[in-house]
């Protein structure tokens, strides 16, 4: 396991760096499309190997937690073998899920107890037994437990939930130095950084999580309502203040321009539901902006996607065709759009990365920024 930086560009902290891992190197700039419970929703794993290609994956400590259960995991041999995926997964520990839970849970110093919300049934995470589960699922990059606090949020609260998150990664960092990995390969533990939109939390939390020399590190609750601005803030605060020999993941970020903005201001790593997710209500996302392909303006546009071509759909299906399946509600409509997205997103990251090698991402940046604020 290590990091290795290659270039730093020279009008901005944009970077590109390498990953290593037991299931291969990760490029960054990485975006890692969201399988929550063992998959890419709408996408079949050969399309992931086969047309999309990325580095890596992340998964949900909660989802597969309650479905099918670490039990079923753990004797399918790992989350790799369970899902047929040989490259790096990530899993979050469910801290965000908790969160969203917020009618159904109860949070104590202790950990969090919690409803499921397919059977009502109650459970218990805790710093300790989220480590756990991450052991029986197998990922190759795990989370410490946090409290994912919401927008808006006052500072009193902020700063408690900020403290108890960093009392949570202490008892997260002992329970991972004292649990053997199942199944023959290394698992890398990332803190998270907590505080809200308040930039004195923010690099007090930055400071803390830093001083305990972990492989890489994390930024949560920033895609959690608050302003772009304050996002974008907050990350230049944060980024200022992690080591520069260390992987800096933006937990659940974001829109395109999203992703190009925050790595200008340092951030290696990235995950989204965004692009499955609007993919299957008709949103995709172009080199030239984002269309909504059910619009009438589409039915005789018998042009490919995007001009640029990152995945076989690109130059196998037109807009009016794309158009028509949703039309008619054929899932093959939402599946070509799914692909298209991540392939959308993959070709951004590798691109931005190009640029930054090659000493011209600033600019390009700025160009592909206006773009992506295009509604086509």
């Amino acid at each position: 396991m290590k990091f290795e930086l290659l270039k730093k560009d020279v009008n901005s902290k944009a970077r590109a760096a390498s990953i290593h891992t037991d299931h291969g190197i990760l490029q960054t700039p990485i975006f890692m499309p969201v399988g929550t419970s063992g998959t890419v929703k709408g996408v079949h794993q050969r399309e992931l190997k086969q047309d999309i290609i990325p580095d890596i994956i992340l998964a949900n400590t909660y989802h597969l937690y309650l479905r099918p259960q670490t039990s079923i995991i753990k004797e399918a041999g790992g989350i790799h073998k369970f899902m047929n995926w040989n490259k790096p997964i990530l899993t979050d520990s469910g801290g965000y899920q908790v969160y969203s839970l917020s009618a159904n849970r109860k949070i104590k110093e202790e950990g969090v107890e919690f409803k499921s919300h397919i059977d009502g049934s109650f459970h218990f995470f805790t710093p300790e037994n989220v480590i756990e589960i991450q052991r029986l699922i197998g990922a190759d990059i795990i989370m410490s437990f946090d409290e994912c606090t919401p927008y808006p949020c006052d500072y009193d609260y902020a700063k408690k939930s900020m403290e108890m998150t960093h009392r949570w990664l202490d008892r997260c960092i002992v329970k991972d130095q004292n649990t053997s990995f199942l199944y023959g390969y290394k698992q890398i533990l990332f803190p998270i950084i907590q505080g809200s939109v308040y930039k004195d939390l923010r690099i007090k939390s930055a400071e803390y999580i830093s001083s305990k020399n972990l492989f890489g590190n994390a930024i949560g609750g920033l895609s959690v309502g608050e302003p772009v601005e304050e996002m974008y803030s907050m990350t230049e605060a944060v980024c200022s203040i992690l080591p520069e020999d260390k992987p800096r993941y933006l937990m659940g970020v974001g829109t395109p321009v999203n992703l190009l903005e925050n790595i200008a201001l340092g951030v290696d790593m990235f995950d989204c539901v965004l692009p499955t997710r609007n993919a299957r209500n008709g949103m995709l996302f172009t080199s030239e902006g984002t269309i909504n392909i059910k619009n009438k303006k589409w039915e005789r546009d018998f042009s490919q996607i995007d001009i640029e071509s990152y995945t076989f759909v690109d130059n196998d299906y037109s807009k009016a065709y794309l158009r028509h399946l949703f039309s008619v509600n054929e899932l093959l409509g939402k599946q070509i759009a799914t692909i298209h997205n991540l392939g959308f997103y993959m070709y951004l990251v590798r691109e931005a990365r190009l640029r930054i090698i090659s000493g011209d991402f600033t600019s390009w940046k700025d160009k592909m920024v206006k773009k992506m604020n295009n509604r086509l």
